[in-house]
């Protein structure tokens, strides 16, 4: 079947809500004067000059003009406007930026990038998709930081309005002038991979990034990193005077607004992650940032190759062999087999659905009588990344231009069969919603294995997941023992048929009764020790007063040994076995 390309009906008015306005105005995206304008009653955008078309769930995600020229530089090498973003791809641009500066201490690195990330379509078979038409993946060898986005971004698509464009002296033309009526080419860039000799500039950059997924107790995540640059009021996709590893807090230069309150900065992190309201919103990193009070270390090298730009904000011609039209993914916004406008119904999900970077890709199969409440966005999944056909060029071979690499589409090779990006997810309360049959015609068996791969990667995840827990709660209450490194036999551990709590606790207790009697030995008391170990027949409400009055002295001595005690009552006699 021919894909079809909806061109203009994509785009519908735009509603805005007085809640957005609202919020962008607290985040001071609009503090400047003009910064934005609202469409009217035009149902497809027409910006003045000087402006540029954007969406509100791009704003606060990180956007803001004038662009930063790392972003400016992969639209240009991946061929892309901003509207061909999905929001959850924003926020992956703004995150990596903001682990570069704060957290690396380097500007934003391409060679990095090109070793974390690469790109894939957002659309189907059937139609062709420009708005939110291209997702950024993690590469699905690669232990990135787990990005807890939210299951869908609903109706950002919608949200469309026009951002002014600030020329800030490196540049003529920050963003290119929109252009609706563009198609998306996928191109060779797309799948570009780091050279050995980028590698191994790299190398030390990626080691330490693992260093901060993995210190225990400093662990640095992917929520903590969005609440960083949300807290400090910096925009990471807006062009600085200061990289981040300068920023000066209050009276920081490149802040655009005062600090969020508590909980508008809860909200806001709620908003854009998976996070729901029982989830605590990190107030801190789990290792310090680099800031003007705490600098880089002497010699640190912060210099980086960012995506060529064009000169002079102009494009040398290159010739496209053919669209991209194959529809590598299910698009945002479709049930199967739909001819309607991604805008035209409030029932059309327009998502960007995933709960984990970390969901292995799935089977592609017929979907033509598949219900989808909600359709998936895998721009967060390392899935999504199944490799394309092509191959580039190792490092011996300099005959690979970038430029090149970036103009040539793949259509010159052999297509890649259709991926229905909608069908990874890791969250197992998604999969009735996603996967729901629907008197399925010839293609049972295709049907089952889909179902069976999907919960075989959440089968997947669990078990990752659950390796993760034993492996912290080990040392805990297993202290002489050497940690397994096969996950059953540290299943095992825990399989015992003791209550490994109820051991934790005892011997916990076994410790305070050892310490009380040793700070009553060192009071030079006369105790009777005979009657002090017979406390079977204390009554509970003598006991509880006996506990109450310790309260005061064991304060004091807890404050000198420098514990500070949880304020739940401890008028329970011991707990013995």
């Amino acid at each position: 079947m021919a894909t079809e390309d909806l061109g203009n009906l994509e785009w519908e008015r735009s509603k805005i809500s007085q809640q957005d306005v609202n919020l962008l105005k607290k985040l001071g995206i609009s503090g400047k004067q003009d910064a934005l304008r609202f469409p009217k009653e035009e149902s497809y955008p027409a910006p003045p000059m000087q402006y540029r078309v954007s969406f509100v769930d791009h704003l606060i995600r990180g956007l803001s003009t004038p662009i930063h020229d790392f972003l400016r530089g992969l639209l240009f090498m991946y061929g892309l406007q901003l509207h061909h973003l999905t929001p959850n791809s924003i926020l992956h641009i703004s995150i990596f930026i903001t682990l570069c500066e704060s957290f690396l201490g380097v500007q934003p690195n391409w060679s990095l990038w090109k070793r974390i990330f690469l790109c894939r379509r957002n659309g189907s078979s059937s139609v062709a998709y420009n708005i939110g038409g291209v997702v950024i993946c993690v590469r699905p060898d690669v232990e990135y930081f787990d990005v807890k986005f939210p299951d869908s971004v609903q109706g950002w698509r919608k949200k469309w309005l026009y951002i002014r464009e600030e020329n800030h002296g490196s540049v003529e033309d920050n963003i290119p002038p929109f252009d609706g009526a563009e198609k998306i080419c996928r191109r060779r860039s797309w799948d570009a991979e780091a050279t050995d000799a980028e590698k191994a500039a790299t190398e030390a950059l990626m080691t330490r990034i693992h260093e901060l997924q993995n210190t225990r107790g400093q662990e640095l995540s992917g929520i903590q990193i969005t609440a960083y640059f949300l807290r400090i009021r910096v925009q990471p996709l807006q062009a600085r005077k200061n990289p981040l590893w300068m920023y000066a807090g209050d009276k920081d230069v490149d802040r655009l607004s005062v600090d969020l309150s508590v909980n508008d900065l809860a909200k806001l992190v709620r908003k854009i992650s998976s996070l729901n309201k029982k989830d605590s919103v990190p107030t801190s990193c789990g290792v310090t940032p680099y800031s003007a009070t705490n600098a880089l270390p002497q010699n640190h090298a912060t210099a980086s190759p960012l995506p060529p730009l064009p000169e002079g904000g102009e494009v040398e011609e290159r010739a496209i062999v053919t669209d991209d039209n194959q529809g590598t993914s299910r698009p945002e916004s479709e049930a199967a087999g739909s001819r309607k406008s991604a805008a035209s119904s409030e029932k059309d999900a327009e998502a960007e659905a995933t709960s984990s970077t970390r969901s292995p890709p799935s089977a592609a199969s017929p979907r033509s009588k598949r219900k989808r409440d909600e359709a998936v966005d895998t721009g967060t999944s390392k899935a999504g990344a199944a490799r394309a056909e092509e191959t580039v060029p190792d490092a011996g071979k300099k005959a690979l231009d970038l430029y090149e690499a970036a103009l040539i589409s793949s259509g010159d090779e052999e297509e890649d069969a259709p991926i229905d990006e909608t069908a990874r997810t890791s969250t197992s309360r998604r999969t009735h919603q996603e996967y729901e049959l629907e008197n399925p015609e010839g293609d049972q068996l295709l049907d089952a294995l889909s179902l069976l791969e999907i919960h075989g990667t959440e089968a997947r995840d669990g078990l990752a997941e659950a390796e993760i827990g034993l492996s912290r709660l080990f040392p805990y209450f297993f202290k002489k023992k050497e940690e397994p490194a096969i996950f059953i036999d540290l299943a095992k551990c825990f399989t015992s048929q003791e209550d490994l709590g109820l051991q934790l606790r005892q011997e916990g207790l076994k410790v305070g009764v050892e310490g009380t009697i040793a700070l009553v030995a060192n009071s030079q008391q006369n105790v009777d020790w005979a009657r002090v170990g017979d406390a079977e027949d204390i009554e509970t409400k003598k006991w509880q007063s006996l506990i109450k009055a310790a309260k005061p002295n064991s304060k004091k001595i807890l404050a000198t040994l420098g514990y500070k005690p949880a304020p739940a009552p401890s008028s329970s006699k011991p707990e013995v076995k």
